[in-house]
C-alpha cells in the first residue's frame, strides 16, 4: 500500500483529555472550538432501546458518543482546508456531526448523512449551536439518495468496524465520487478492518495511507490511521 504519511501529530498533546462534561462537550480542533450536545450517552441509550429496538441491521446507538477516529478526521480536515473550501463534500455516517462541522467551518459545502433519524436530529442541533451549515439527510447507503458524481471529496470515521459494510459501501464509493474525487478514511486499528486496504485496492481503488497517530479521548486511547482512497 503506497504510504505518505504526515508526521507532525494533528491533535494536540494535553495532560487531560477531551471529555463529556455532562452531555456538552467542547473542542478545540484547528484553532477553533465545537460545542457538541447531546440528551443521552450511548449507554442510557442501549437501555432505553432493548434488544427489540436494534431490528435486523443491530442499529445500536454508537452515534451517541464521540471516537477518537473522529477527533482525527475532523482535525485532519481543519489541516487541509484548502482542498475543501468550496467544494461539494459528503460525511458518511455523520453522528453527531463533528467532522462535517469541521468540514463546514472550512468552507466546505457539507451533506451529512447517517442511518439514525436520531443522530441527524443531533448534528442539526450542533451545527445550529456552532452557527454552520450543513445539508442533513436521513440515508442507507444500500440506498444512496444522490446523483453519480455527486461530490469531489468524501470522509467518513470508524464507518468499516464489520466486514458486512464492505459490500455496500464500494459500490457506494463508486457512484458518488466525481472523476478525480478521493474519500478520506479515519480508522482505529482492528483485526477485523485490515483486510479491508487490500481488497479496495484489489477492487480498482487507489489507497494511499496519510497519517497515523495515538488519539486520546475521555478514558480510551487509540491507534487512529487515515486512509485516502479514490479511482
Amino acid at each position: 500500500m503506497p504510504n505518505r504519511c504526515v508526521e507532525k501529530p494533528l491533535l494536540a498533546a494535553t495532560s487531560t483529555p477531551p471529555a463529556w462534561q455532562r452531555d456538552t462537550l467542547r473542542l478545540t480542533l484547528a484553532g477553533r472550538e465545537f460545542v457538541l450536545r447531546r440528551d443521552q450517552d450511548m449507554e442510557a441509550l442501549w437501555e432505553s432501546l432493548g434488544r427489540e429496538g436494534f431490528g435486523e441491521d443491530e442499529r445500536m446507538p454508537y452515534w451517541a458518543e464521540v471516537w477518537p477516529a473522529s477527533l482525527l478526521l475532523a482535525a485532519w480536515l481543519g489541516a487541509r482546508r484548502a482542498e475543501i473550501a468550496g467544494r461539494r463534500c459528503l460525511d458518511i455516517g455523520c453522528g453527531m456531526g463533528l467532522s462535517a462541522l469541521a468540514g463546514a467551518a472550512c468552507g466546505a459545502r457539507v451533506a451529512a448523512v447517517d442511518h439514525e433519524e436520531a443522530a441527524i436530529v443531533h448534528a442539526g442541533r450542533n451545527a445550529a449551536a456552532n452557527g454552520l451549515r450543513l445539508d442533513l439527510a436521513v440515508m442507507d447507503w444500500r440506498r444512496p439518495a444522490f446523483a453519480p458524481a455527486s461530490f469531489e471529496v468524501a470522509w467518513g470515521s470508524d464507518i468499516l468496524y464489520e466486514t458486512r459494510f464492505y459490500d455496500a459501501l464500494v459500490p457506494f464509493f463508486r457512484q458518488l465520487l466525481a472523476p478525480g474525487g478521493r474519500i478520506w478514511l479515519s480508522q482505529p486499528w482492528r483485526q477485523v478492518s485490515e483486510p479491508v486496504w487490500g481488497a479496495l485496492a484489489a477492487d480498482g481503488f487507489r489507497v494511499d495511507k496519510l497519517h497515523e497517530e495515538s488519539v486520546a479521548f475521555a478514558s480510551t486511547r487509540s491507534t487512529v490511521t487515515l486512509y485516502e482512497i479514490g479511482l
